[in-house]
Order: C-alpha cells, then sequence, then structure tokens
C-alpha cells in the first residue's frame, strides 16, 4: 500500500463533492445566484476575499435551510466547501467561474450591491 500524498485527504477525512471545472453550467450557476440568501451568502464572500466559516453569516433562515443554499450553491460550482478540523471553510470559485464565463460574477455583485443601496440594504 502506498502512503497517501500530501493533497488526498486524510483517511476518515469529510470530504464534499464539486463539480469540475468543466462541469459547472450557466444554468446551475444562474439558479443558484437568483436566490436572495445565496446571493446574499455570495456578496459576504466576495466581500471578505478569503474563506469564511458557514456560522460567521447571519442568515434570515433555519440551520437546515442555511445547508440546503451552502449545497446548492457547492453542486453549482459557485463555492468551493472544505473541512478544516470542524468548521466547514467556504470560499468563490472566482477562477473557475471567470475562465468559463468572463465578468459573469462581477457584473452580478455589482448589480446585487447597487440593489443593496438604491433599497438600503446595503
Amino acid at each position: 500500500m502506498t502512503p497517501a500524498s500530501a493533497t488526498e485527504p486524510a483517511v476518515g477525512a469529510r470530504t464534499l463533492a464539486h463539480p469540475a471545472r468543466e462541469d459547472i453550467r450557466i444554468e446551475a450557476v444562474l439558479h443558484a445566484l437568483s436566490d436572495p440568501v445565496r446571493l446574499c451568502v455570495v456578496r459576504e464572500l466576495a466581500a471578505a476575499e478569503e474563506e469564511l466559516t458557514c456560522s460567521r453569516f447571519d442568515l434570515p433562515v433555519t440551520k437546515s435551510t442555511t445547508t440546503h443554499h451552502f449545497r446548492v450553491l457547492r453542486e453549482s460550482g459557485v463555492v468551493q466547501q472544505i473541512y478544516r478540523g470542524t468548521a466547514k471553510m467556504n470560499g468563490l470559485r472566482r477562477e473557475d467561474l471567470e475562465a468559463l464565463f468572463p465578468g459573469l460574477l462581477d457584473r452580478v455583485l455589482d448589480a446585487a450591491n447597487r440593489q443593496a443601496d438604491r433599497l438600503g440594504e446595503g
């Protein structure tokens, strides 16, 4: 038996399924970004410019619904989720989205920020 490489998860480590870059579809990305709660998550991640734990988000939904929203974002290819100890870290897949759909994420974030400012939610 060969030892696991440094990039492979340790035996028993929790891993989450993510689409490969080439499997990310525009319909799934747009669906994920169409929900106000998920868009809020994406805006917060973009503003932080670093990975954030799920618990850092103060969302107006139950924990199970929050889990659902993060799953939709992950399965669509919008975010990357990895476990670090017991914390689930979330980061935007900016490079992948930019390579596939140039300018899309920045335009959606710009429009969402302008809307939030207009509605006094900013």
